[in-house]
């Protein structure tokens, strides 16, 4: 593209065509005061006025997210008049904004507080009528509250973005205007797959995710038996929390703090990852033996699932019966763990820390439980754990690093740690199909062809002289593009992993905010690459592990020779897997 001249408070620089003021002044060193879509890849159209600046050739002061630079510009952004302005843009929308900062689970990470500060924006400055508030806290995975939104639109652009979808929305007019779902609804009684993608952009706390720390302490007081298990993305992203590096690895350091927050066994996810290939591969190899309904798709991923439910209810048989991963341990732990240890299921609290909102709603479905009592009894996110070890007073950095309970449940192998990355549960499936078709370990043990960040990855894969045909997508605006071929008979597909977040679990809704006002000392393409860095986090663990293929897991073994049986027995359909419903009610 072509180089153009401009100038930035009187220096001279050289920038591509085609770029906002905004892109360009930070290219050349500038940060102007923003929310929109610079800071998150979502466009607000410019509807916040943050980054008003004087710019030659226009009439007035112009919002810099959306002008574009033209030859000869000069670009004042210090001038009174506009400095004046975005304090005025930033005390206008405060004016309509609940001040209960203390209380905002967003402290610390609220943007508007952010420009508020630097635009030295004056406290009630403007005072008068507010926006009738909404609180929507029904729904087992985010809270809604109207009284913080500022109406940015970045959760409605994300919600279309990632998913193709529009639960969320502008309703009402004028003063009145609020985001939410079609009619003021609850996002309980809506078509809303619980991702959290819109709670990972929103910069205030108008979105959140629902807590649970609260349930933790009362299973305490209660003197129920806790266990605790993390899922494979958590140890890629936890570090953040406390100011470490996007990508740095911290399991030995978040099982250290674990164990000091008085769990009685701390046990990792992917142990039960391991489980799932185990009968999830079972599962695929079984209908294509038998002529099972194909291509057979990966129910792992609890929004994947609600969306399959609310807009593909005729397709569910293509859906694994297997549960997800925390589930089936949550009903391990409450059947074989138990009676190993003659301890009652009832008195058995699970804890999943998950990189999910989706995860608390699943958690609560009645599909999901063993003999009357819940897999899972709570679930926080990665960032309400952060919130939990900072609240302990443990200084996360200067622990040392530990290992996971062993006993029973604890092994596992690198392909359960890549579950958390888009291709992971396909290339996992994989190396075990590969095992049990051939009866020999895939020589290269990776899987190269389904890793990546495309939105949807194929790859035709010969194994035993059968070719196998796969699909990988995240994200449900791909997804669609694979139900569509299924829906009208053309999917040439066998297996097809799904995972409801962009990227996988890693970009997950509960996982910390990559917001690059807050992250200084981070590389500047942040926004393009966090998801590929702390994928790398766990494809290292992988690459660590002695053992690497699901089906040599020891523990796994033992579970199916003393307890289920074989993988697809009786006794593993009664605990491991699940059923689904068709949702079009509320299309």
């Amino acid at each position: 593209m072509a180089l153009i001249n401009i100038k930035i408070e009187g220096y001279p620089y050289q920038v591509e065509e085609g770029l906002t003021i905004l892109e360009a002044a930070k290219l050349c060193g500038y940060e102007i005061p923003s929310l929109c879509a610079y800071n998150h890849g979502e466009c607000s159209k410019g509807s916040c006025r943050v980054c008003l600046v004087e710019a030659t050739g226009a009439r007035g002061l112009v919002a810099s997210c959306v002008y574009p630079v033209a030859e000869g510009m000069e670009i004042t952004i210090s001038s009174p008049k506009a400095v004046e302005a975005r304090r005025a843009s930033v005390e206008l929308l405060l004016s309509n904004h609940s001040l209960n900062c203390q209380q905002c689970d967003k402290n610390g990470k609220c943007e508007l507080l952010h420009v508020a500060k630097i635009t030295g924006a004056r406290e009630n400055k403007y005072i008068g009528s507010k926006t009738p508030v909404t609180v929507d806290e029904i729904s087992p995975a985010i809270v809604r509250d109207t009284s913080k939104c500022i109406l940015c639109g970045r959760c409605v652009a994300r919600c279309s973005n990632a998913h193709g979808l529009g639960v969320l929305g502008f309703e009402n007019r004028g003063f009145a205007t609020i985001v939410a779902p079609a009619g003021n609804r609850s996002f309980a009684t809506s078509p809303c797959i619980m991702c959290g993608q819109c709670v990972n952009v929103c910069p205030t706390g108008a979105l959140m995710e629902k807590s649970e720390i609260a349930k933790i302490d009362q299973a305490k007081k209660e003197g129920k038996y806790i266990v605790v298990q993390t899922a494979p993305a958590v140890r890629a992203a936890l570090g953040e929390e406390f100011g470490m590096k996007i990508g740095t690895p911290v399991t030995g350091k978040m099982v250290a703090a674990l164990k000091r927050l008085g769990f009685n066994k701390v046990y990792d996810t992917n142990f039960a990852a391991d489980l799932t290939i185990m009968e999830e591969a079972t599962e695929l190899l079984d209908r294509i033996k038998n002529g099972g309904v194909l291509p057979m798709i990966t129910s792992c991923s609890p929004g994947w699932v609600n969306y399959a439910e609310f807009y593909y209810g005729d397709q569910l048989d293509h859906l694994s019966s297997c549960k997800s991963p925390h589930e089936m341990m949550g009903a391990i732990v409450k059947s074989y763990f138990a009676e190993k240890n003659n301890l009652d299921p009832k008195d058995i609290f699970v804890v999943s820390i998950m990189p999910c909102t989706a995860k608390k709603g699943e958690a609560v479905r009645d599909q999901l439980n063993t003999n009357g009592n819940a897999d899972v009894d709570a679930v926080l996110t990665t960032r309400e754990l952060g919130d939990l070890i900072k609240r302990s007073g443990i200084n996360f950095c200067a622990l040392p690093d530990e290992e996971f309970d062993a006993d029973l449940l604890g092994d596992y192998t690198g392909a359960g740690v890549i579950f958390g990355v888009t291709g992971g549960v396909m290339e996992a499936a994989l190396r075990t199909a590969y095992y049990v078709l051939t009866g020999k370990e895939h020589e290269l043990i990776k899987f190269e062809q389904v890793r990546g960040f495309d939105g949807i990855k194929e790859a035709s894969i010969e194994i035993a002289g059968q070719t196998i045909n796969v699909a990988v997508a995240s994200g449900m605006k791909n997804a669609k593009v694979l139900l569509d071929e299924i829906r009208a008979g053309t999917s040439k597909y066998t297996f097809i992993e799904i995972m409801g977040c962009p990227g996988g679990c890693v970009a997950g809704g509960g996982q910390p905010y990559v917001k690059p006002c807050f992250l200084p000392n981070e590389d500047p393409d942040i926004l393009d690459t966090f998801k590929a860095k702390r994928a790398q986090a766990l494809y290292s663990e992988d690459e660590r592990q002695a053992v690497r293929q699901s089906h040599n897991n020891v523990q796994i073994q033992k579970l199916y020779e003393d307890y289920l049986g074989a993988p697809n027995s009786h006794k593993a359909h009664e605990l491991l897997h699940t059923t689904y419903e068709s949702k079009k009610r509320f299309k």
